[in-house]
């Protein structure tokens, strides 16, 4: 089996993601979030890719909340942002949470041709590359990045998601899933790393260093939310 990395959402395709499990990475925020809802007691998130689409899902869902976000700041109309620190369980228990952000609910959307579809980051790293570790695919890890371009702090992530499959059985890495990997392992902190990223510097110019140091903890959580049908959630 193999594992492969696509450094950023608008390089998926249909037929590269085909007959394989993919793990969506957007350490900085929106898989963070999801992942956080859904261990707040969220019923389901439903990631779309336009204020648009998730005005007109909220007609047809009830008990819903939307959230998300436009230039890493909250959408005009919408409850809450894209900060996983506001998906606390007395926002969105019980609650169906539509999301769509600039970078994350597109690369998730453009994975949907995958076997199987699953949410990470460095906050159930270990969780979920145990699930994909039960099943026998090739797997293609997905980096949201960051308006279209490489992000530093996805790949690093991706590392160690890689670092934590290859402890549970062999896989046959690309130069790419390898490049990560050492990158993973020379930067054990995570920050020395990821402070160098543009999308670092974005969201630490907004005053959003609380939700930089949630996202950066790593295995915090070992829930593994899966995307199925245009939504995700923990059991299906």
């Amino acid at each position: 089996m193999k594992i492969d990395i696509i450094t950023t959402g608008n390089h998926v395709t249909p037929e590269s993601v085909k007959n394989t499990t993919v793990i969506v990475i957007d350490v900085l925020r929106a898989t963070s979030v999801i992942i956080s809802a859904l261990k707040n007691g969220a019923k389901s998130v439903v990631p779309v890719t336009s204020v648009e689409e998730a005005l007109e899902t909220k007609k047809k869902l009830e008990n819903v909340i939307l959230g998300g976000e436009r230039k890493a700041q909250k959408i005009e109309g919408f409850e809450l942002s894209n900060s996983p620190l506001e998906y606390g369980s007395t926002a969105v228990y019980d609650k169906n949470v539509i999301l769509t952000t600039t970078n994350g609910t597109h690369a998730i959307s453009k994975s949907s041709a995958a076997n199987k579809v699953y949410i990470g980051a460095l906050l159930n790293a270990r969780a979920v590359s145990e699930k994909v570790a039960e099943g026998g695919d090739d797997v293609v890890i997905v980096n949201s990045g960051t308006n279209g371009q490489f992000s530093m702090d996805d790949f690093i992530a991706s590392g160690a998601v890689i670092s934590e499959m290859l402890s549970i059985r062999d896989y046959e890495l690309s130069d790419v899933a390898k490049t990560a990997l050492l990158i993973y392992k020379a930067h054990p902190d995570f920050l020395s790393y990821i402070r160098e990223a543009r999308h670092y510097k974005v969201l630490m110019d907004l005053g959003l260093e609380e939700d930089i140091r949630l996202c950066l903890h790593k295995d915090l959580y070992d829930i593994v939310p899966e995307y199925k049908n245009g939504i995700i959630k923990l059991n299906f």
